[in-house]
């Protein structure tokens, strides 16, 4: 669904599709929570739809609206994100074993925050600003033009970096939990440590991006992005479990670092917000469909050797091809019309 946000902005406006993104986000988390044998995978698919319609507008609105404060904003932006994967991992499962507590409580609660943002966006319904030329530019020149942003190796780069970060990302997100419950840690342990990785999220997706607003070349911060994945993973594997803290909140840190990077580039390299939603929709559109393949892959070669060895080796590789993509997506660089 991520495709579909450029072209529903240029037809409806971002503030209106925004808008009905998270009526849609609301819909599908309280349909899965009232008929959860029937609705947990529709309305998860609704909910999904709707988030990935936010995460490609949001960056094109920022760049738009605030360009000279938009890594500071994409920032703040990410540090929510990770908040409230922080609030899930720590309270999922206490609320599921609560007296009183279940499936449909555990689930339906989310709809609350999603409800509390259609009424902070409700006033932005007035306007209809469909993406064009940023202010200052001058009017006779007509409307940007389109940029088919798939004919750009720098495009393909910046969708490259975005999926492999998210691979990992989601992958981790999916396994850390029964790779720690498989070393010895207990369930409340395993989502402690999930939430401790989100805690680190957040540190680095609210600094990562306000550090390269600052600087034209992000080769430098995406090596030290990886570097720190890279040992995370590592660690939280071959290490000794009672370090496991430690690792995983460097992880998160790696990890916060590169979806910062990752969003802020599908701003940065665009060279108007016409550019930017095109270039967020196609790193995000064709980068979570590279994700996917994370968890599952992941899963089967767990099955397969009986252990984590090989999968942790395997994703310490699909790593080095995020370094690799992300050396080429942080030069000082834009798309070209």
């Amino acid at each position: 669904f991520s495709g579909a946000a450029a072209p529903l902005s240029r037809r409806f406006g971002e503030e209106r599709v925004l808008m009905a993104a998270l009526v849609l986000l609301g819909a599908g988390l309280v349909a899965r929570a009232m008929l959860p044998g029937w609705l947990l995978f529709p309305g998860t698919v609704v909910a999904s739809a709707a988030i990935a319609l936010m995460n490609v507008l949001l960056p094109s609105l920022v760049k738009r609206r605030q360009p000279a404060r938009a890594g500071l904003l994409i920032g703040v932006y990410l540090l929510f994100l990770a908040a409230g994967g922080i609030l899930g991992s720590l309270i999922a499962v206490p609320v599921f074993d609560a007296p009183g507590g279940s499936v449909p409580l555990a689930l339906g609660m989310w709809a609350l925050p999603a409800l509390a943002a259609v009424l902070a966006w409700l006033p932005q319904w007035r306007f209809r600003t469909v993406p064009g030329r940023p202010t200052g530019l001058a009017t006779r020149e007509g409307p940007a033009r389109l940029v088919k942003v798939w004919q750009h190796r720098l495009a393909w780069q910046v969708m490259a970096f975005m999926g492999l970060q998210s691979l990992t990302y989601y992958t981790t997100l999916s396994w850390l939990p029964t790779l720690f419950r498989d070393r010895g840690a207990g369930a409340v342990h395993a989502g402690t440590l999930l939430a401790l990785m989100n805690l680190g999220n957040a540190a680095t997706a609210l600094l990562l991006p306000v550090l390269a607003h600052r600087t034209r070349d992000q080769r430098w911060l995406v090596a030290a992005t990886v570097a720190a994945t890279a040992a995370g993973i590592a660690g939280a594997w071959f290490a000794p479990l009672g370090s496991a803290a430690f690792w995983v909140l460097l992880l998160g840190l790696g990890q916060g670092a590169a979806l910062g990077l990752a969003i802020y580039f599908t701003m940065a390299r665009a060279p108007d917000p016409v550019a930017s939603a095109s270039l967020s929709a196609f790193a995000q559109g064709a980068g979570y469909l590279v994700a996917t393949a994370g968890p599952l892959a992941i899963g089967f070669l767990h099955t397969a050797t009986g252990g984590w060895t090989v999968p942790i080796v395997v994703l310490l590789a699909v790593v080095g091809g995020e370094f690799l993509s992300g050396w080429l997506a942080g030069r000082a660089m834009t798309l070209r019309a």
